[in-house]
């Protein structure tokens, strides 16, 4: 098997929108609070079941930017492209994850897409099999934390394709 690089031409690509604001220079303190409990959330977790929970999140939320961002990170972190793909088709692609990574993404769906206004006692039960309470908190908040940046990205419509692996660190 050879592998072939692949050149996208850049004209008749459609334009770029542009960004509705930068909402980091405006709420400094807000994002600067962001960027803290990002940071806290990680601490003592896994920062590979970290990447995927903020890509799934990032998919179920369309936003563009942080789906760029963290699966550039992803892979500059080792992350294979065949796991980041199947991703968003995790249910019928299990054999790629562990079952802590699926318990993981489970619960990042159920916290994500809120559409029953719960999260089911069975996914919450199945998470708290693979994750002690002091990690399952982590995980609780890491999952709420990037909701919120995804949030943000998308009302602001932050442009993807410009992220550098590591530029940003939340």
């Amino acid at each position: 098997m050879t592998t072939h690089e692949h050149h996208h031409p850049t004209s008749g690509l459609n334009p770029e929108h542009t960004p509705r604001m930068n909402w980091a220079e405006l709420a400094p303190d807000v994002y600067k609070a962001m960027v803290r409990l990002d940071a806290a959330s990680r601490r003592g977790f896994d920062p590979v079941i970290g990447e995927l929970v903020k890509i799934r999140s990032s998919q179920l939320n369309h936003c563009a930017f942080c789906l760029d961002m963290h699966t550039k990170d992803a892979l500059a972190a080792g992350e294979s492209i065949e796991r980041i793909i199947q991703l968003s088709a995790w249910e019928e692609s299990q054999h790629f994850y562990t079952p802590k990574e699926i318990a993981a993404i489970e619960l990042t769906e159920a916290v994500t897409v809120l559409t029953d206004g719960f999260v089911p006692d069975e996914v919450w039960e199945k998470a708290a099999k693979h994750f002690d309470e002091t990690e399952l908190a982590h995980l609780i908040a890491a999952i709420t934390t990037i909701n919120a940046w995804n949030r943000f990205a998308v009302t602001t419509r932050l442009v993807p394709g410009h992220y550098k692996p590591g530029e940003i660190k939340h």
